[in-house]
C-alpha cells in the first residue's frame, strides 16, 4: 500500500513539473556564452540555400534568465534564417523573450540563400549578425557568408511538370543537350574560366558537336548529375600547368557542396561517361573528385583517349573504368575508389606510362588495379585484350593485393609491366602456381619489377602521392619509357622515377 502511495505522488510531482510554463525569470544582464563569435558558412552558390550551421549559446549564471530579443541585425530583410531551440520566430529573423535554464545551453540552426546582388561589391561577403537583447546588454555573433556567381546548367522543367529527359539504351535519365546557341547562356559547349558552372541531371554532348573546357574553367556536379559524350561527339579538356597551390590552371570537376568537410566524400555526383562511339578525347591537367565514377570510358570508336597530366580522387565505385576502351595515359594519378581505382574491363588497348595508381579505400576487397577481358552477362562474355601495358607505374595500396588481373579462354589477353612497382602478395601457393603472376620468371610480361617495397607517399589521405628520395621509386624507372616532365611540370631526371611525380623534398608543414 505505501508502495503504490509513493507511485502516485511520483506521477503528479512529475505531471506538475511537466506542465509548468512560468519559470521565474530575471532579464538577461548581457553575460551570455557562445560556441564561437563568429559564424563562417563558407561559400555557397547564388541563390542555393546553403548547409545549417550551428551556435550554441550559454547562461554560465545560477538564474533562470529571459532573453528580450534575439534576431538578426537586419530584421526581416536579412538573408539569413534562424531557429531557436526549434522555434520559428518571426519568419524565422525575430524572436522576443527566450529563456534560458541556469547552468544551461541553447541551440540556434543558421542557413542562408542569398544572391550575388546582396554581397559586397569587393569581397563578395554576405554578412549580419545575430543580436542578443539591445542597449547596454547588447551582444552580437557575426555570420559572414562567401557568395560565388555561377553559370547553372540544368534541363528544362516543362508545364505539366515533367521534366526534360535524355534516352539511354531503353531508359531515360534527367538530362539536357548543351546548346551552342543557348538564348541565356550563349554557347554552352565551351566552358570558361570566368565563373564557375553548376550542373543538375547529366549534360550531354550532341553529336558531331565537342563540348571545350578551358584552362582554369571549374565545374560543379549535383547529386546524380554528370556528363555525356555521346556517340561521335568528343571531349576536349584543355588545362595547364599550375604555378600555385590553387591550381589555377587546372581543370576541375567535383561536387556541388563547397564546405571543407565535403572535400574528401565519395559519391556527390555520378561519372564523366565517353558512350560508345565517343570520339577523339582528349584530357590535359584534370581533377575529377568525388564522383560515383570518375570516367567511364565505353567502346570508343577506334581512336584513343588521350589522358595526361590528371588526378581521379575519391570515387565511390571506380576512379576509371573502362570498357572494350583505347586509352594513352601519361602522368596519370588514380586514389581511393570503392573498388578500383583503375578497371581495363572488357578487353581493349591500353598504355599507361609514369602513373601512379593507389587505392586507399578502407577495404581489403578493392583493388589499386584491375584487368580483365571479359565482363559477366555480356554477350559475348570476352572481348581481346589486345595491350594492357604499364611502364614505369606505381600500383599501391594499404592491402596485400591491390592488382587483380582475370583471365577467361576465348579472347586474346596481352599485358606486359615494365619497370613497376606492384603490391601483391605473393605467398599462396594457388598464386605461385598461376602463370599470370610470375613477376620474376616471364621476362615476357614483366621486367624490373619491384615488389612489395614502399614508395612512401607524401600523405595519401590527402591525396599527396609524391615522393622524395628515400622512396623505393626513386631512380627505378626505364629511360625508354621516359616521359620528360612529370604532372607539375618538373623535369626528369636519368634514371627516371616511377609514378607521375618526379621526387621532391617533402615540405615541412
Amino acid at each position: 500500500m505505501r508502495l503504490r502511495v509513493l507511485l502516485i505522488f511520483i506521477g503528479i510531482v512529475a505531471s506538475l513539473s511537466a506542465c509548468r510554463t512560468d519559470f521565474e525569470t530575471v532579464a538577461s544582464a548581457g553575460d551570455l556564452e557562445f560556441s564561437r563569435d563568429t559564424v563562417y558558412l563558407d561559400t555557397v552558390f547564388s541563390n542555393i540555400g546553403s548547409s545549417t550551421y550551428r551556435l550554441k549559446v550559454y547562461n554560465r549564471s545560477k538564474k533562470d534568465i529571459s532573453i528580450p530579443t534575439v534576431q538578426l541585425g537586419k530584421g526581416l530583410n536579412s538573408k539569413y534564417r534562424i531557429t531557436v531551440d526549434g522555434m520559428q520566430g518571426n519568419n524565422g529573423k525575430i524572436f522576443n523573450d527566450v529563456t534560458l535554464l541556469a547552468k544551461d545551453s541553447l541551440f540556434i540552426f543558421i542557413e542562408t540563400t542569398a544572391s550575388i546582388t546582396d554581397a559586397n561589391a569587393t569581397d563578395f561577403l554576405y554578412t549580419d549578425f545575430i543580436q542578443f537583447d539591445s542597449g547596454e546588454n547588447l551582444q552580437k555573433v557575426e555570420l559572414v557568408t562567401l557568395i560565388q556567381d555561377a553559370v547553372f546548367l540544368y534541363p528544362q522543367r516543362f508545364a505539366d511538370g515533367t521534366t526534360e529527359t535524355l534516352p539511354i539504351g531503353s531508359d531515360k535519365i534527367e538530362g539536357f543537350y548543351l546548346d551552342e546557341n543557348d538564348p541565356i547562356n550563349g554557347n554552352e559547349l565551351i566552358f570558361t574560366n570566368e565563373k564557375p558552372y553548376v550542373i543538375y541531371g547529366y549534360a550531354a554532348v550532341p553529336s558531331n558537336k565537342t563540348v571545350f573546357f578551358e584552362a582554369g574553367s571549374r565545374v560543379h556536379f549535383h547529386a546524380n548529375s554528370g556528363l555525356i559524350v555521346a556517340n561521335k561527339a568528343s571531349l576536349v579538356v584543355d588545362g595547364k600547368t599550375s604555378l600555385t597551390p590553387q591550381l589555377e590552371n587546372e581543370v576541375i570537376f567535383e561536387g556541388d557542396r563547397l564546405e571543407p568537410e565535403f572535400d574528401n566524400i565519395p559519391g556527390q555526383w555520378g561519372t564523366i561517361w565517353l558512350t560508345d562511339g565517343s570520339t577523339n578525347n582528349s584530357i590535359n591537367h584534370l581533377t575529377i573528385k568525388n564522383a560515383t565514377i570518375g570516367l567511364l570510358i565505353q567502346n570508343n570508336d577506334n581512336t584513343t583517349v588521350q589522358l595526361k597530366n590528371s588526378q581521379i580522387y575519391n570515387n565511390s565505385n571506380y576512379g576509371i573504368l573502362a570498357q572494350t576502351a583505347k586509352i594513352n595515359a601519361e602522368n596519370l594519378v588514380v586514389n581511393t575508389a570503392g573498388t578500383a581505382s583503375v578497371a581495363c574491363t572488357y578487353g581493349g588497348d591500353y598504355t599507361f606510362t609514369h602513373c601512379t595508381i593507389n587505392n586507399n579505400w578502407n577495404s581489403s576487397e578493392q583493388l589499386a588495379l584491375l584487368v580483365s577481358n571479359n565482363l559477366r552477362g555480356a554477350i559475348p562474355e570476352v572481348k581481346n585484350l589486345t595491350n594492357a601495358q604499364f611502364n614505369n607505374c606505381i600500383i599501391f595500396g594499404p592491402y596485400n593485393t591491390e592488382m587483380s588481373l582475370n583471365k577467361k579462354e576465348g579472347a586474346s589477353f596481352e599485358y606486359q609491366f615494365n619497370s613497376c612497382l606492384i603490391k601483391f602478395e605473393t605467398n599462396s601457393t594457388s598464386v605461385q602456381n598461376n602463370p599470370l603472376y610470375q613477376f620474376t620468371s616471364d621476362p615476357t610480361h614483366y621486367t624490373s619489377i619491384l615488389l612489395n617495397k614502399d614508395p612512401l607517399f607524401f600523405n595519401v589521405r590527402q591525396n599527396k602521392l609524391n615522393i622524395d628520395e628515400k622512396s623505393a621509386a626513386f631512380g627505378a624507372g626505364n629511360p625508354s619509357f621516359l616521359i620528360p616532365q612529370d604532372i607539375l611540370g618538373f623535369s626528369r631526371s636519368l634514371p627516371p622515377d616511377l609514378g607521375a611525380y618526379q621526387n621532391k623534398p617533402f615540405p615541412k608543414n
